[in-house]
């Protein structure tokens, strides 16, 4: 047996636009952004929540629970880049801001887009982005919030 390390085998794609999101093309695919190489090893943050429905009555005598609504926790840290292209997410990704947000696990980074590949998409409103404390020793960052305003597709393949 042998696992899956994560170290270069994600990509993350910023898309203007995307028919569905079940299903995005190549050519939409293609057509984003490649944000993949300016987020930090640690800055993808796409957190699930389940909410707890409380199914007793007043004649249990145990507290039971069924799964109740979806919720995420979305962020992302960059890097700032030093040309207007590196520094893009910066200038792109602003308050208020929407698209899709593409994300493909458990394959090489440079594996171009292809037809039957699994992924993730998230429909998002940017937050107002907040910049990092300066640290010795450290590039410059900042922090991207977002919002997911409709449910995501998080086993979509590409059409």
């Amino acid at each position: 047996m042998s696992d899956l390390i994560s170290d270069g085998k994600t990509r993350v794609y910023w898309l203007s636009t995307v028919a569905n999101i079940n299903a995005p093309t190549v050519a939409e695919l293609n057509a984003g952004a490649d944000y993949t190489s300016r987020i930090t090893p640690d800055g993808l943050k796409l957190d699930p929540s389940t909410a707890d429905v409380d199914t007793s009555s007043l004649a249990s005598k145990f507290d039971t629970k069924t799964v109740g609504r979806v919720g995420y926790d979305v962020e992302l840290t960059f890097k700032r880049g030093s040309t207007p292209t590196d520094d893009a997410p910066y200038s792109t990704l602003k308050y208020g801001v929407a698209g899709f947000l593409a994300v493909r696990r458990g394959l090489d980074y440079a594996t171009a887009w292809a037809s039957s590949q699994k992924l993730e998409v998230y429909p998002i409103t940017c937050g107002e982005p907040a910049n990092s404390s300066p640290a010795a020793n450290e590039v410059m960052k900042f922090v991207s919030p977002m919002k997911v305003t409709d449910p995501p597709a998080t086993a979509a393949t590409v059409a």
